[in-house]
């Protein structure tokens, strides 16, 4: 086991210096099924759907603080801007360890260091539900984000590795749509249990799920195809370049920014609205029940889940990615900005409008597939750290922007209930206004046209 541990070490020690492909212009060519090896299709959708249960169990730990807000707050004595960045810290680090999450997947594979990055993500969850101190709640809170910048990573290297480019848009929907569904499991089934056993005690259950997961890692998942070397790569490439220049040249694409400004900005009022905020807003302006609101801000991740694949199959189908984009961004700015605004809203039509929301901003998740047709595939992991950290840096903004706003002036006490219709209204105007800036930058951001831009040759 010692041995095991120090090669993984020397392995992490030597990995700027090892050499990865590289494509130059002249070994550029369009994936094809000829060109990609059969693979039983099974053990394909195996390997990809143990892999997708990290990034449900991912999703359900993040948007947990959304149900529990007044009891960390009381447990914690926190006030609102407090509570934001609480539930900051899981994006604080999951921001910090994109890149080189994506550096470690890229070059030492991805098994191995997702099965630890999951059992101490449960370590911590454990641990959060335990302690009665606000530091080390803070600390568990970051180690998970740490930890949990592996899941969505490592499901999208197993995507390239296993499956075809032509597939990607699809699995990458597929994916985020698995994923929601662990956000509406963090929301209205998780109340339920918090309703009936206390935060803690769920917390716990849900800390020894991880254990179990971690496990099956273990035993069940394999990274690639044991004929494949590498993702339809079937002989060593004749240009080469260390792994710190392949990173240089993926931040030194103008196109990388746009795109990764675009998705975080897209993404941060799905989590901020749906995972923290959403229902002390519902319970306080409309005067709904917590299972009530919480099943209404669940309906968010259901249209997220539903609207994700289909938006990535139809824009494979018109060969476009850029018409969905728009238009996704667009309605969804239209209903979001409705229900905070709105001054009065039924159950019904609440839900249907959030709903409606969560399908139609899904169509951002297009991003994902962009960042990956205008890099190599051998850097998929690293390309997608990139964009994910800024996921991650609008979300450590944003929940703690609105709760600072939430605080700021109104000497209000410490319990969410005790902050008025307009305080809420004032907090979450941020997040239409992202909307806004998302559909500015879809100007500037190029068409596609559904390409695997750089892709090596396989000599027959």
């Amino acid at each position: 086991m010692i041995s095991s541990f120090y090669k993984s070490c020397h392995k992490i020690h030597f990995m700027i210096k090892t050499p990865i492909p590289y494509f130059d212009t002249t070994e550029i060519v369009m994936a094809n099924e000829k060109t990609f090896p059969i693979v039983k299709p099974k053990l394909q959708w195996l390997m990809w759907a143990i892999s997708v249960l990290f990034v449900f169990y991912k999703y359900v730990i993040e948007v947990s603080p959304s149900i529990m807000t007044k009891d960390l707050m009381l447990d914690f004595s926190l006030n609102a801007s407090s509570l934001g960045h609480l539930a900051a810290s899981f994006y604080y680090s999951y921001m910090l360890m994109q890149i080189p999450a994506g550096i470690l997947i890229d070059s030492i594979g991805t098994k191995k260091i997702t099965t630890i990055a999951i059992a101490l993500c449960a370590m911590a969850t454990l641990i959060f539900s335990k302690t009665t101190s606000v530091e080390v709640a803070f600390a568990s809170r970051f180690i998970i984000g740490l930890c949990a910048t592996f899941a969505i990573l490592n499901t999208l290297k197993i995507s390239s590795n296993w499956f075809h480019p032509s597939k990607f848009a699809l699995l990458t929907g597929l994916m985020l749509s698995l994923g929601m569904l662990g956000s509406i499991f963090g929301q209205t089934p998780l109340a339920y249990f918090l309703h009936n056993f206390g935060w803690r005690e769920s917390i716990t259950y849900l800390s020894w799920i991880g254990f179990a997961l971690a496990l099956l890692f273990l035993l069940v998942l394999r990274e690639k195809p044991k004929h494949l070397r590498h993702y339809n790569v079937t002989q060593e490439p004749k240009h080469k370049t260390p792994l710190l220049q392949s990173l240089i040249a993926i931040i030194k694409k103008p196109q990388v920014w746009l795109i990764s400004i675009f998705s975080g900005l897209a993404f941060a009022p799905v989590m901020a609205f749906g995972g923290l905020w959403g229902v002390s807003f519902l319970e306080t302006k409309f005067g709904f029940s917590a299972q009530k609101s919480a099943s209404m801000t669940s309906l968010i991740f259901l249209g997220f889940a539903l609207g994700a694949p289909l938006f990535g199959w139809l824009s494979n189908r018109i060969g476009k990615r850029k018409p969905f984009m728009f238009a996704g961004i667009l309605t969804s700015f239209c209903f979001l900005t409705y229900v905070i605004y709105a001054p009065t809203l039924t159950f019904f039509w609440g839900g249907t409008c959030l709903f409606l929301f969560g399908f139609s901003v899904s169509a951002f998740l297009i991003s994902f597939t962009v960042i990956h047709e205008i890099n190599s595939p051998l850097v998929t992991a690293t390309a997608i750290g990139f964009m994910n950290l800024f996921n991650a840096l609008f979300g450590a903004i944003t929940d703690p922007l609105v709760g600072a706003v939430l605080d700021s002036g109104f000497g209000r006490s410490v319990v969410s209930a005790a902050f008025t219709a307009k305080d809420y209204e004032i907090a979450l105007s941020f997040l239409p206004i992202y909307l806004l800036a998302c559909f500015g930058l879809l100007f500037t951001i190029k068409e596609t046209y559904c390409k695997q831009l750089i892709e090596e040759r396989v000599n027959t």
